[in-house]
């Protein structure tokens, strides 16, 4: 079976994570690095193995996390769709399961707020992961006089993190944002819609989705 290492290995997949990366911070887009698909894939995995699903459901989800973003070599917009369009044939050339790359392909797909839906496990841990990832590390703007509100909020945010209660059966996304940078209304702004999005994920894997900032309990 593949996996995330075979994965990972492929020179075409490299390519294309290193180079749309590069091209989205030659558009001024926050980073989208191995940094961000290595922890994308960390989380959509952790998430569901804690919840108890199968291992290889979670292998699954660690390589969609990984190549979520991948479409971003050909645009930003419509990235998810173009993404899973690029990543069958290569999962299948790599002898994955027509059955396995059917699911990392619709994850990928629907990863995104605009248009993206929990269709399975798999894509409901790879969303949940994607949004958690809001970290002033990803900012590449250095210059603050010239900050839009995407890297405001970006970089108010000083921690971030997710937290699986398997008994409970929530899953918390918590942050720590410093409101001397942005107001938490500034985040709702430009984030209620992935925040929504991750509701629906969460309640596709039987879970409650809560949302801490700032030692407050949001939703």
């Amino acid at each position: 079976m593949v996996t995330l290492e075979d994965v990972k290995k492929n020179p075409i997949i490299d390519s294309f994570i290193r180079k749309g990366n590069e091209y989205l911070g030659a558009m001024g887009f926050t980073e989208h690095s191995y940094r961000h698909v290595n922890l994308v894939s960390s989380i959509a995995k952790n998430i569901l193995l804690k919840l108890d699903y199968k291992q290889r459901e979670a292998e699954l989800a660690a390589i969609a996390g990984y190549l979520h973003d991948i479409g971003n070599v050909v645009s930003r917009n419509d990235h998810g769709i173009s993404g899973a369009t690029i990543c069958c044939p290569i999962l299948l050339q790599m002898n994955m399961h027509p059955d396995e790359v059917a699911t990392v392909i619709s994850a990928i797909a629907n990863h995104e707020e605009q248009y993206g839906q929990p269709v399975n496990t798999v894509a409901a841990a790879l969303i949940m992961a994607d949004k958690s990832d809001v970290h002033r590390s990803r900012v590449r703007n250095q210059d603050f006089a010239t900050f839009d509100i995407h890297d405001r909020v970006n970089y108010a945010v000083e921690h971030s993190f997710v937290w699986v209660d398997e008994k409970k059966r929530t899953i918390t996304m918590e942050l720590e944002i410093n409101t001397e940078i942005v107001p938490v209304m500034e985040y709702f702004e430009i984030f209620l819609t992935r925040m929504m999005l991750c509701r629906r994920a969460a309640v596709f894997l039987n879970c409650t989705f809560e949302l801490v900032i700032n030692g407050a309990r949001l939703l």
